[in-house]
């Protein structure tokens, strides 16, 4: 039972130590596989998805496929099971017939993770190769003075096979004066040799045949025969024998074809025909035989056809040198190949990125590449790289794999495609080189706001422009592509005079351009000032604004307005403005008579204004100021002047054309405000004055308000007298009863006259217009009457009439009345 025990274990650890192997080959990206030759089409090789750990589902997904560089494609990849499976038959001894174990390699690239798993198929030997002979028949020569125990190499069978499979054992057959030896080669191979174990007898058997039999280890084993026919020769007592028993030789792979590349040479002691040698390949393989060829009479070996490194290094040929009387020796030759770098770099691009987004993170691989050399120690030791100062770098991934990766920050703005050239050159002298080309275009990310060509705007539009004007166009560019780079403009929301920004102005989203949508009045609106947003179409998007400015630039649409002299009615006769001003006939030169006030709604210069005398009664009595507009006396006025003088003056502002108004002063020369009325009425009375009616009913009006007056005044008077005197009866009744009351409760006449001086009043007349105004003021009076008394003082001691009157006398002292008389 330990025994039993102790051998579970040993399986236990076995199949743990398979299992730790196979992952650690999964681990390093290596499977193992092992398969017979001449499978079928489509047979079975291994389970790929399990092995790598991938699942069914995400094999299209993820991209998993076999890499092509050029081969023969022995195995495919089955997509929706994950097998490796078989191509086409595979026959070991073809592929493999120089190298002893048979190894087909493969790579499995999984696209989605840029990684590569390297697989190695075994192809294991069938039985399915017969040994077989060069020549089936051969001739020896032996003269019968041969001593018995000599030997004669004999030509081998070949099987192509391998291990068990291979070429075992010889067996001879047919006579007992011969017997078979078979010798251990230096590489293995077995040699038969030929024994003479009786003497040869001419008279008594002039030949003797022979059956050599090959047989390999198979089960069934297979057999190849060849036969064997020994003449027996009169004597021929010296064999041949070679000056070396090994030539080896060491022979460059580029060595011209025709070349001699060794001479063998074998020296024969006998004279005449026994002495004469020919030299023959007693042992050779197919391919080098069409690669050598052995001149028999010199021993001569020419190159036939170009050797090759890669393919075979090391060629081993057996010569035999026989003379004419049958003897003959052998000799091995070994002609080695040595490697010349003949062989460029192979550099295959196994899988690549066309396109790659700008913000792919560091260490993203872009491309996976394989190189190999053909050649061997320094001629195939290959160096990859790539150009300098890209963001972009190369790494070995493994064995003969390499990966461009990101080493930096992609930025499309600045470099929108690389074409990659990766070199690589290997370590002959001279070195061979090759490239391959890799172009990858970076992809747009939303990673640039729009920005404004200027940075602020500006512009001058003139007013009572037309809606719809064009004000200016903004313009923005975005540095990324495509719909990245698609620039849209739009308005912040504001409010100018109270209105919505949108109802002044627009802007088109395409092509940025500003438009106003409406006419602007210099007068109402100055500036206005806006911000445009320009937004591009990523997602999300990235926008920026920039501040306009439109200033309204001024035109001269405003006609100056004059505020004095006041204007005239609609009705008026004549047109204009229209006042009338008094000035002393006693006035000096440059006395002020009256002054022309105007204002332009306009600015600038359009605003500036100045007066000038257009017309005069008498044209040198009177001049006006240029910037003033105040009317002054030029000189004395004289007896012959005219005492009712009509000035014009023209108000002109500075625009371009220039817009004016007039106004119309009527200038009085009188003394005092009778003269003036009385040249007013004059005038009135003149016939042809339009206005003269107005001013004798104005007069008349006046003197009827006056009269009122007076008689509310001499009302009010009787009044307080009236109260004055009960007031001093009542002191005189009891006197001692009126003492609590306040004396301002009683009014003397003091008090009535100056109530009467209080009042004053004031007449402005103008001759020229349909409009005349009475006003009657006071301008301060003290209070004759006090009011109510406070409630904490004692009633006073009046009658009911005295407390009417109180009541109507608590009046406004204050009186302001117009009066206003339309014709």
């Amino acid at each position: 039972m330990s025994g039993v025990g102790k051998s579970w274990g040993r399986r236990e650890r076995a199949l743990l130590w398979g299992v730790l192997l196979a992952a650690w080959d999964a681990a390093w990206g290596q499977l193992r596989y092992s398969v017979p030759e001449e499978l079928p089409k489509g047979s079975f090789v291994g389970d790929v998805a399990t092995d790598l750990g991938l699942e069914l589902p995400a094999l299209s997904d993820r991209g998993v496929r076999l890499l092509d560089r050029g081969r023969t494609k022995y195995f495919a990849l089955h997509g929706k099971t994950g097998h490796l499976v078989t191509t086409e038959r595979i026959d070991r001894e073809q592929l493999c017939r120089l190298v002893e174990k048979c190894v087909l390699r493969c790579e499995v690239l999984v696209e989605g993770d840029m990684q590569v798993y390297k697989i190695e198929v075994e192809i294991t030997d069938i039985n399915d190769n017969t040994p077989s002979f060069r020549d089936i028949e051969t001739e020896l020569r032996m003269s019968e003075s041969t001593v018995p125990g000599a030997r004669f190499p004999l030509a081998g069978a070949h099987d192509q096979d391998s291990g068990p499979n291979s070429l075992q054992r010889y067996e001879l057959s047919g006579d007992d004066h011969f017997s078979l030896a078979v010798q251990a080669g230096s590489g293995g191979n077995q040699r038969p040799e030929l024994v003479l174990e009786k003497a040869l007898d001419r008279e008594e058997a002039a030949f003797h045949e022979l059956v050599l039999r090959a047989s390999d280890g198979g089960e069934p084993a297979r057999t190849g025969t060849a036969r064997i026919r020994v003449t027996v020769l009169d004597a021929n007592d010296n064999a041949p024998v070679f000056s070396q028993a090994e030539y080896t030789v060491r022979v460059s792979e580029d060595v011209p074809v025709g070349s001699v590349l060794v001479t063998v040479t074998a020296a024969d002691a006998d004279e005449g025909l026994n002495g004469h040698m020919k030299y023959i390949f007693h042992k050779i393989s197919d391919r080098e035989s069409e690669l050598f060829q052995l001149d028999s009479e010199t021993g001569a070996i020419s190159l036939k056809e170009s050797l090759d490194f890669e393919e075979i290094s090391l060629h081993e040929l057996e010569i035999q040198a026989h003379d004419g009387g049958g003897l003959s020796d052998t000799a091995n030759v070994g002609i080695t190949v040595t490697d010349v770098n003949d062989n460029a770099p192979e550099l295959t691009m196994s899988s690549s990125l066309s396109e790659i987004s700008e913000d792919a993170p560091l260490g993203t691989v872009v491309a996976l590449l394989h190189v190999q050399d053909r050649d061997s120690g320094e001629n195939g030791q290959v160096k990859c790289s790539i150009g300098e100062n890209l963001p972009l770098r190369l790494e070995k991934n493994f064995e003969d794999y390499y990966r461009v990766v990101t080493a930096g920050e992609l930025d499309r703005e600045k470099v929108s495609e690389y074409n990659l050239t990766v070199r690589a050159v290997d370590g002959g002298s001279p070195a061979l080189e090759s490239s391959a080309v890799l172009a990858l275009r970076v992809l747009d990310v939303n990673d640039n706001a729009p920005v404004f060509a200027e940075e602020r705007y500006s512009a001058r539009l003139a007013e009572n422009n037309a809606a719809g004007a064009l004000v200016l166009t903004v313009r923005a560019t975005d540095a990324d592509w495509g719909q990245n780079a698609r620039v849209r403009y739009r308005l912040s929301e504001g409010r100018v005079r109270g209105a919505p920004l949108s109802s002044y102005v627009s802007v088109q989203a395409e092509t940025g351009a500003l438009y106003a949508l409406r006419s602007f009045d210099y007068e109402e609106v100055r500036e206005v000032r806006l911000w445009v947003w320009a937004e591009d179409g990523g997602s999300p998007s990235l926008s920026s604004n920039v501040s306009v400015r439109l200033e309204i630039v001024d035109e001269n649409d405003n006609a100056p307005q004059v505020l004095y002299p006041p204007p005239a009615a609609p009705s008026a006769a004549g047109s204009g403005w229209a006042g009338v001003e008094l000035a002393p006939r006693s006035a000096e030169p440059g006395a002020l008579v009256a002054k022309v006030v105007a204002v332009d709604a306009d600015a600038g210069q359009n605003a500036w204004l100045s007066y000038e005398l257009a017309k005069a009664t008498e044209p040198g009595l009177f001049r006006v100021g240029l910037h003033s507009g105040e009317v002054r006396t030029a000189r004395f006025p004289l007896a012959r002047d005219a005492s009712r003088q009509s000035l014009v003056v023209v108000v002109k502002d500075h625009g371009r054309p220039a817009l004016s108004a007039t106004a119309t002063l009527t200038v009085v020369l009188a003394e005092s405000v009778a003269e003036l009325l009385s040249e007013l009425g004059s005038a009135a009375a003149a016939p042809g004055e339009p206005a003269g009616s107005l001013t004798r009913w104005l007069v008349l009006a006046v003197a009827a308000v006056s009269c009122l007056f007076f008689t509310f005044l001499l009302l009010l008077l009787a009044l307080r007298l009236r109260r004055w005197r009960r007031s001093q009866l009542l002191a005189a009744s009891g006197s001692a009863a009126l003492r609590g009351i306040p004396a301002s409760h009683f009014v003397g006449i003091d008090g009535v006259r100056a109530f009467l001086h209080s009042y004053s009043h004031e007449v402005s007349l103008t001759a020229d217009s349909r409009k005349s105004h009475l006003r009657l003021s006071s301008g301060s009076c003290c209070d004759t009457l006090p009011a109510r008394p406070p409630p904490d003082e004692p009633a006073p001691l009046l009658g009911e009439d005295s407390v009417a009157s109180r009541r109507s006398d608590a009046t406004d002292p204050k009186v302001h009345t117009w009066f206003s008389f339309k014709s």
